[in-house]
C-alpha cells in the first residue's frame, strides 16, 4: 500500500523544499525613496535682510581740451601792467601848507615896525590897477609874488588830491609858481645883506611858503604812475 503524499497531510510545506517556498513580495519603490532635508536657519523677528547697494556704473575719465600744437592761444584780457589812478597825498599836503603859510603872513608884519602882509597886498593891488610897471620899480612884486603864489599853490594842492595816473603836469605848474615865490623872498633877503634880524615873523612865513611849494612841486613832478 502506498504512503500518503506529504503535501496533503502537512498544513505548511517544509522549509527545505524549494519547490514549495512562497516567493517574497516585491519591495515597494515608494519605501525605497529617501528625502534629503536641508536645515534652514530660522529668521529673527523684526529683522529684514540688509539691502544690497547698487554698484555705480563705471564713468569715463573726463577729457581735457587742448589747443592744437600749431595754434597759439592768447587770453581775452591784456597781460600788460596797468597804471593805477591815485592821489598824491604828500605833494598835496605840502602845497596846502604853503597856501596856509601865505595866508598867515597876511596877519603878521614882514619887517620890524613895518606893514603887515595884508597892507602890502593892498599896495600891490593899487599899484597894479594904476601902473603895473611900477611894481618892479617899487619892489612890490616881491610880496605880490609870494601872496599870489601861495593862493595858487593851495589850489594846485587840492587838484593833487584828485586820483590820476600821474600829476606831473600839476607838479610842473607848481614848480613855476613856487620858483616865483622863491625869487620874491630871496631878492629882498639879498638886498638887506642876508641879515635875518632885519625881517619879522611875516617874512619867515613867506619863506615857508616858497620852501613848501618847492617840496610839493618836486614830489608831484618826480612821482611816476604806479603799475600793477
Amino acid at each position: 500500500m502506498s504512503q500518503p503524499d506529504d503535501d496533503r497531510t502537512r498544513a505548511f510545506p517544509a522549509a527545505s523544499d524549494p519547490a514549495r517556498r512562497t516567493p517574497d513580495p516585491a519591495p515597494d519603490p515608494a519605501d525605497q525613496q529617501t528625502t534629503d532635508v536641508h536645515p534652514v536657519a530660522p529668521l529673527r523677528q523684526g529683522t529684514a535682510p540688509a539691502p544690497v547697494a547698487p554698484q555705480p556704473a563705471p564713468q569715463a575719465a573726463p577729457q581735457t581740451w587742448r589747443p592744437p600744437a600749431d595754434q597759439a592761444t592768447a587770453p581775452a584780457w591784456s597781460t600788460k601792467p596797468v597804471a593805477v589812478r591815485r592821489a598824491d597825498s604828500f605833494g598835496a599836503l605840502c602845497l596846502l601848507l604853503a597856501g596856509v603859510a601865505a595866508a598867515l603872513s597876511l596877519l603878521l608884519p614882514w619887517v620890524p615896525d613895518g606893514a603887515t602882509g595884508l597892507e602890502l597886498a593892498r599896495r600891490v593891488v593899487d599899484q597894479a590897477t594904476t601902473d603895473w610897471t611900477g611894481l618892479f620899480s617899487t619892489g612890490l612884486w616881491q610880496p605880490g609874488a609870494v601872496l599870489a603864489g601861495g593862493a595858487l599853490l593851495f589850489l594846485l594842492g587840492l587838484l593833487l588830491l584828485v586820483p590820476a595816473r600821474a600829476h606831473r603836469f600839476l607838479g610842473l605848474l607848481a614848480l613855476l609858481v613856487a620858483g616865483t615865490a622863491v625869487a620874491g623872498v630871496l631878492v629882498p633877503l639879498a638886498g638887506r645883506a642876508w641879515q635875518p634880524g632885519r625881517f619879522d615873523v611875516g617874512f619867515w612865513f613867506a619863506l615857508g611858503t616858497a620852501g613848501l611849494g618847492l617840496l610839493g612841486a618836486f614830489k608831484a613832478l618826480l612821482t611816476g604812475p604806479k603799475l600793477r
